[in-house]
């Protein structure tokens, strides 16, 4: 693993540093332009509060935690992801770019000592997992790494009951903030129909609940979530058929697996002209400010 030269400063120095997943960034998670976009408004926002990006991703078969400028093309432009479970093969057979999803991105930022994650929405279960069993390893590593990762809940094409519950069995403590009357939040909508089981008040707060589970000896981690900004919000409402039909389509498709996640956001994106994207931008951002907070709390602690 490399550590760059701006985290490593920043982790001695003891400044706060906030850990980012390339996926979403690069054309597996957004189209060009917005992927860039994406980086760029989250990294402005974490610099923003005094904290350092640390953005994560495979490249030459070397993990990285931070990248520098002239790599960053090729961290957009990555065709294939990769999570926990293939960290291993991705550094074994050298891999030439390959983004890292929630589950590696938090692997590598507690095996750099980076104790606060930015993403968009984590995976989740999906539906109809009785009959499929498709639940998403980002699950397993929110429980086994003790990082804070910051969200806008979770996708909204997932079955976010079972999530929910899924998340309470792992024994992950979900805190909401700034959330919208308690709602669990639905990646692109502010309101998922589900409450958040904690609500916090501030980033100063979540970080005494880090600090008051460490004590208590709990070491795995912490989910924080916080909606869309309202200005850019598509209602759950309104997606609901969109998303009914982009499913369908991926099981006509035959895609499963990881494939389905990439898949179902280019055909919602058509769907809604595209709203879903600014949505994601938008949210990314936020998540990413909200993130460089807490890391700043914590940091001050």
């Amino acid at each position: 693993m490399r550590v760059s030269a701006a985290v490593s400063a920043a982790r001695a120095g003891g400044r706060p540093v906030v850990a980012l997943e390339s996926t979403v960034f690069s054309r597996l998670g957004l189209p060009a332009p917005a992927g860039e976009d994406a980086r760029r408004r989250a990294y402005e926002a974490v610099v923003a509060a005094g904290a350092v990006p640390a953005l994560t991703v495979v490249l030459d078969g070397v993990v990285r935690v931070g990248v520098e400028d002239a790599d960053l093309p090729r961290v957009l432009a990555a065709d294939r992801k990769a999570g926990e479970r293939d960290l291993a093969v991705a550094v074994a057979q050298r891999w030439p770019a390959a983004a890292t999803t929630v589950s590696a991105s938090v692997a590598l930022a507690a095996a750099a000592g980076v104790a606060v994650f930015a993403t968009g929405g984590i995976g989740g279960v999906h539906r109809h997992w009785a009959e499929t069993g498709d639940e998403s390893a980002d699950l397993v590593a929110l429980a086994r790494h003790p990082v804070v990762t910051v969200c806008a809940g979770a996708k909204s094409f997932l079955d976010l009951r079972l999530t929910l519950e899924r998340l309470e069995t792992l024994g992950v403590p979900v805190l909401g903030l700034g959330t919208d009357g308690g709602a669990f939040p639905a990646f692109w909508s502010r309101r998922s129909g589900f409450a958040v089981p904690h609500e916090v008040a501030s980033p100063a707060e979540v970080a005494e609940v880090v600090r008051a589970a460490r004590a208590l000896g709990y070491g795995g981690g912490l989910l924080v979530v916080t909606p869309v900004p309202e200005a850019d919000e598509v209602p759950l409402e309104e997606l609901g058929p969109v998303i009914d039909a982009a499913l369908a389509a991926a099981t006509d498709a035959g895609i499963g697996g990881g494939a389905v996640t990439p898949f179902v956001l280019d055909r919602i994106a058509a769907a809604t002209g595209g709203r879903t994207v600014t949505a994601n931008v938008a949210l990314v951002e936020h998540n990413a400010a909200v993130a460089a907070a807490i890391a700043a709390a914590l940091a001050d602690g």
